[in-house]
């Protein structure tokens, strides 16, 4: 799939992720991959507030924010904090239902009810975070899981190809 072409406007999920190997196919800047990527993912999901990356920070077990798409974010997350930090600890998925009930939710937008965080995983370690909200509670489900499992997955082969500038 071109670039140029760009997707429909009735994009499936399938559609999305050749959209974003696309985006990936020979581009080496970590930023401009990660900026695209949230947009393409911002425009395609249905029903969310925000989507992003978080990137770690090894030596300070902390993650820092990335390129993103939604309302202002928290800049830093420690590793075990909140959804994001607990997903990178774990270093798997967590999909989060209703993040009210999420002991230590770190609450970025009051909006947001419903949240799934994906690892980014590179050379056995942990590099980013994918997060993704929801205005409405039990918005993910098994479809979005592997979708942005898929997405995860694809960053993370292509992770060291990349640089940051």
């Amino acid at each position: 799939m071109e670039l140029e072409e760009g997707l429909a406007e009735n994009a499936t999920l399938e559609d999305v992720k050749a959209f974003v190997e696309g985006l990936m196919e020979g581009e080496r800047n970590r930023v401009a991959t990660l900026a695209n990527i949230s947009a393409i993912l911002n425009q395609y999901l249905p029903k969310i507030n925000w989507v992003g990356f978080y990137l770690v920070v090894p030596e300070k077990k902390m993650l820092v924010l990335g390129p993103f798409q939604g309302s202002a974010a928290c800049t830093r997350i420690r590793f075990g904090e909140g959804v994001v930090g607990q997903a990178a600890q774990r270093a798997h998925t967590l999909v989060v239902d209703n993040v009210m009930a999420f002991p230590g939710h770190i609450a970025c937008d009051s909006r947001s009810r419903s949240e799934i965080v994906v690892p980014v995983h590179s050379g056995g370690e942990v590099v980013a975070a994918l997060d993704v909200d929801a205005p409405e509670m039990d918005r993910f489900h098994d479809a979005e899981k592997v979708f942005l499992e898929t997405v995860s997955r694809l960053l993370g082969e292509n992770w060291n190809l990349m640089t940051d500038c």
